[in-house]
């Protein structure tokens, strides 16, 4: 019994860091459209997308901890783990195009990764 508690545990600490991955992305975006849209946006909405960007970044670093600790201990599947480094991989080229100036791949990563990060929750969900 003990041991299917701290397995679930550990999958409930996998769901939240992809929510809280998930989330950020999209807050990133909400940061983004100010960036674009906003007269004041030098001061404002580069300062909150550039913190945002460390933020996701942390977040989906966390995402790999989580898939790791339900996998190697809790004995859960591989999979999740090979998501949370494939996110993580992404959303270090995102930071890195972001800070390179490139919108052109910029702006269509960030929406892939949205998106993906939607359906990695959503299975999770289904399958947890």
């Amino acid at each position: 019994m003990a041991t299917r508690t701290t397995a679930q545990r550990r999958f409930s600490f996998l769901r939240i860091a992809m929510a809280l991955q998930t989330l950020t992305i999209f807050l990133q975006a909400v940061s983004a459209g100010l960036l674009l849209t906003t007269p004041y946006a030098e001061a404002y909405g580069e300062a909150l997308h550039s913190a945002g960007a460390r933020v996701m970044w942390g977040s989906s670093l966390l995402y790999v901890l989580a898939a790791v600790l339900a996998w190697k201990p809790g004995g859960g599947p591989l999979r999740p783990v090979w998501y949370a480094a494939g996110f993580l991989v992404l959303a270090s080229a995102q930071v890195a195009l972001g800070i390179a100036h490139v919108p052109a791949v910029h702006l269509p990563l960030g929406v892939l990764m949205f998106g993906l990060s939607v359906l990695a929750l959503a299975r999770q969900r289904r399958t947890g």
